[in-house]
């Protein structure tokens, strides 16, 4: 079976991340496969290379890039709600002459017609997070 997945929620205040990606583990362990994982909202916060959470707590940037590097996912970040967090890619850093670009190599930036086309071409669709 083929899913997509949304996150919606941001790593350091919600569940959803954590959640998404025990799911997304289950997914692939059971031989499934995943169309695009696509973080929107506060869930694009995921996406950032500067997290630093406390050494006692859980890495879930990292752990996600870890993630989809290892399983070669489509791993898609909403635009707008990137840029409206601060989260930016080289090109936009350079579109909007920003002196830095924060987006993890793993994700792209793309807008809701990839959120769509997940919700068309995966056979579940699950959300994580409000």
């Amino acid at each position: 079976m083929k899913y997509a997945l949304a996150i919606y929620g941001a790593p350091a205040t919600s569940q959803a991340g954590q959640t998404a990606l025990q799911f997304a583990k289950a997914v692939i362990a059971k031989g499934h496969s995943i169309h695009r994982l696509f973080f929107y909202q506060d869930g694009v916060h995921t996406a950032t290379t500067l997290a630093s959470p406390p050494q006692d707590e859980q890495h879930l940037p990292a752990e996600w890039e870890s993630f989809i590097q290892e399983n070669r996912l489509d791993s898609v970040v909403c635009i707008a709600a990137a840029l409206r967090r601060g989260i930016i890619d080289a090109s936009e850093a350079e579109r909007y002459e920003r002196p830095a670009h924060n987006l993890s190599d793993v994700h792209q930036l793309s807008g809701l017609g990839q959120l769509i086309d997940a919700g068309l071409e995966a056979d579940r669709f699950i959300t994580f997070g409000s």
